[in-house]
């Protein structure tokens, strides 16, 4: 199969679908691979070192997807990327649909194959290529929540001016972070590391259990029912969204009313901006312009958090990805799925229609189950 890397055109989006030894994999199983000049530029990866493992480099991303049986990505295809795939074409990569009917227009007029990441499954019930990726936000969404509280960012777009950790005598921050998955334990995980009081709130019994194993009594957990959440935000410094439901758009669990209480200067970072975002006050932002500020709380909305640390996230990724892409280039889109129903949960498009439920029910779009295209 012929397998296409473009450059990632996102807004401040350094990451790369492949790495030069991704490449090397795929070339090892008798596939071709054309990457875009420059794609691995932000992960310091030159064009040599993409043709040292076998790569073909093309000028641009026309060239990419016009050569490629199967386009390999990071983020959502944009409209100009969406006005290049075809019919009988494969696109692997994140896709955070359900929010985005833009996206799932230009996808399904395309009639494209289309395979998300984030709602493929193993055998425990996890989503592993979500994984490396949420693991990495969940990290970062402390190291900028603590930025975003400082009183130095400027007097409209300033934080409360705590230091996360405090000192001998003046009290750390509170952090409450609102999902114990991946997202969450990695946040709560940081913000202890850095001597902050954490809270985290969910409403799995058994993973507030698990959690309470692990840290044990350095962490405080909770149960996230409304009244809890609430008092926790209202007394919070900073505040982690982390919830996430597989394909859906998230659920709003902070109103506009409930905010206007909070603390002037709290933080707010919704991890969950992707799926939409799980605060009512939540817009998506860009690493060029990352927070805004509703009724005195600063919100971090960002939608693509890893590309800030793209070398970190494409090695990582690219580690989680590849068993998938080698099967689908070995054996084909419609093969790979047969044989993997964890594969298969991550079949979104395919020729005009949306064959994932949740996704297909967001958008008030008609749905086509998989198991129909797959016998």
């Amino acid at each position: 199969m012929h397998i296409g890397v473009p450059k990632e055109i996102k807004n401040h989006e350094y990451r790369v679908g492949l790495t030069p030894g991704g490449v090397r994999e795929l070339v090892h199983h008798g596939h071709r691979v054309s990457v875009q000049t420059q794609a691995g530029a932000g992960i310091g990866c030159t064009d040599a070192d993409y043709q040292a493992a076998g790569a073909q480099v093309l000028p641009d991303a026309a060239a990419v997807f016009a050569a490629a049986e199967m386009v390999v990505k990071v983020k959502e295809p944009q409209p100009q990327e969406c006005a290049m795939l075809r019919e009988g074409q494969i696109l692997f990569t994140y896709l955070h649909l359900a929010p985005d009917p833009v996206q799932a227009d230009g996808l399904l007029k395309s009639g494209c194959t289309a395979i998300a990441y984030e709602t493929i499954s193993d055998a425990r019930g996890g989503l592993p290529l979500l994984a490396p990726m949420s693991e990495v936000a969940g990290r970062m969404a402390i190291q900028v929540g603590a930025v975003a509280l400082q009183k130095a960012n400027g007097t409209t777009s300033g934080g409360l001016g705590v230091l996360l950790g405090g000192v001998p005598g003046v009290p750390p921050a509170r952090v409450v972070v609102i999902g114990g998955g991946v997202v969450g334990t990695h946040a709560a995980r940081m913000a202890m590391g850095l001597g902050a009081e954490v809270l985290v709130l969910d409403r799995s019994l058994p993973r507030l259990r698990e959690l309470d194993e692990v840290f044990g009594g350095r962490l405080h957990t909770g149960y996230a029912s409304l009244d809890a959440t609430e008092a926790a935000v209202l007394g919070a410094d900073l505040v982690v969204g982390a919830v996430l439901v597989p394909g859906a758009s998230a659920p709003k669990l902070i109103r506009r009313e409930q905010l206007s209480r909070m603390k002037p200067g709290s933080v707010i970072v919704d991890v969950a901006i992707d799926q939409g975002g799980c605060f009512e006050t939540s817009r998506a932002t860009t690493h060029a312009e990352p927070t805004y500020v509703v009724d005195g709380v600063v919100h971090y909305c960002v939608a693509n958090m890893p590309g800030a640390v793209p070398r970190t996230s494409t090695y990582a990724l690219t580690n989680a990805t590849l068993p998938f892409v080698l099967a689908l280039a070995d054996k084909g889109w419609k093969a790979a799925c047969a044989a993997d129903p964890h594969l298969a949960r991550g079949l979104t498009v395919h020729a005009g229609a949306i064959t994932h439920e949740a996704v297909a029910r967001d958008l008030g779009k008609p749905y086509a189950s998989p198991s129909s295209l797959l016998s």
